[in-house]
């Protein structure tokens, strides 16, 4: 843990630093991918829409020793037309969910479970939508999605700038759009309980954005006076600075949306709890991947194409090759000094050697 703290630390005062922001086309292309295949899920096998959208009619059964095969036989004795959805709730309740039903296929149905089952008719749980309700449903879902991201685009644009507003709404899109896609994949109803977990995941991407860009902003409110950084290098300090904030709260977020999943929803077969910890899942892990490799990049590759950011961009180009140009004159003059020390040493030791020791001893002459 100590490790993990020093890394934040040396990440947020800059002296590790990875580089999202040059690496947008790759995190681009990452995204691409997976938008590419939920579009190919939604296009092909599309939504399993539940029946509180689409109508229909529902019946639980709580019966000991239930089983998946002999509720579909009891209905398909009935000659009822159209798909019918059979699921095990836990370990005694089993879940029937047909499409709309005349009052007489109705009766029908129920008088059949409660022969197969031996119960009576008035301990099943059924309970009828009309196709209208689903349809207004479905509609006021529309209306308040767009509702949502029109009122967060203008507090954003108000309380920061325009251009995090259309960043951060192409990033919550991003997430709803790779989340409905893994939905459309896996199969599993969409309910309201599924909504519920869409506008979740759509508030908690735009709370780590903002959080991201709340430091961009920190980072960017003198730059162009300074002339330190270019302002991709500031919003990418802005990213490093508050990755393991991001990483932590991730984290912690998934482990009990986790745990309803797959303790919940898998082992004791809880079907709403299913809908609502799916959509979380797998929105908590987009988000968090949005705010920082997708929201923060875009910000930056709008923010470049102004004016007084590409005339930053040039000064600090400028500055930054001014500098290698000093520090290789500089290295070169101390180079050619210390070689012109050596050559003179060199030249001594030379004459030195030429010359021959001084004060030597005189010899004596033979007698």
């Amino acid at each position: 843990m100590s490790k993990f703290s020093g890394l934040g630390g040396r990440l947020y005062r800059g002296e590790t630093s990875i580089d999202f922001i040059g690496h947008r086309r790759r995190w681009y292309a990452i995204s691409g991918v997976f938008i590419i295949l939920s579009i190919g899920a939604i296009s092909l096998q599309g939504l399993h829409l539940g029946i509180e959208f689409k109508g229909g009619s529902s019946y639980t059964i709580n019966k000991i020793g239930a089983t998946i095969e002999s509720a579909r036989a009891s209905v398909a004795a009935t000659g009822i037309a159209g798909e019918v959805v059979v699921q095990k709730i836990g370990g005694d309740k089993i879940r029937i969910q047909t499409g709309a039903l005349t009052n007489a296929q109705n009766n029908a149905v129920q008088d059949a479970l409660a022969a197969t089952f031996s119960i009576a008719v008035e301990d099943i749980d059924t309970q009828i939508v009309g196709p209208s309700w689903g349809k207004d449903i479905t509609r006021k879902a529309v209306y308040g999605l767009f509702g949502f991201l029109i009122c967060v685009m203008l507090y954003l644009a108000l309380a920061f700038e325009p251009k995090m507003a259309v960043a951060a709404i192409v990033a919550v899109i991003h997430d709803v759009l790779i989340t409905v896609g893994i939905y459309a994949l896996v199969g599993f109803d969409v309910t309201p309980a599924t909504v519920i977990g869409f506008l979740t995941i759509l508030s908690y991407s735009l709370y780590d954005t903002v959080v991201v860009f709340d430091k961009v902003r920190e980072n960017t409110r003198t730059i162009t006076s300074t002339s330190k950084m270019s302002y991709s290098a500031a919003a990418n300090l802005a990213v490093n600075q508050t990755l393991i904030r991001s990483f932590n709260t991730s984290v912690v977020a998934l482990l009990p949306v986790g745990s309803i999943l797959f303790v919940g929803a898998g082992l004791l077969g809880a079907g709403t709890l299913k809908d609502l910890s799916l959509a979380l899942f797998i929105g908590l892990i987009t988000g968090a991947y949005s705010s920082i490799a997708i929201a923060p990049p875009l910000l930056a590759t709008l923010r470049e194409r102004e004016p007084a950011m590409k005339a930053l961009a040039n000064r600090v180009a400028s500055r930054t090759s001014a500098s290698i140009s000093t520090s290789t004159s500089t290295s070169t003059s101390t180079l050619t000094s210390t070689s012109t020390t050596l050559s003179a040493g060199a030249s001594i030791i030379t004459s030195g050697q030429r010359s021959g020791p001084r004060n030597q001893p005189k010899r004596k002459g033979r007698k």
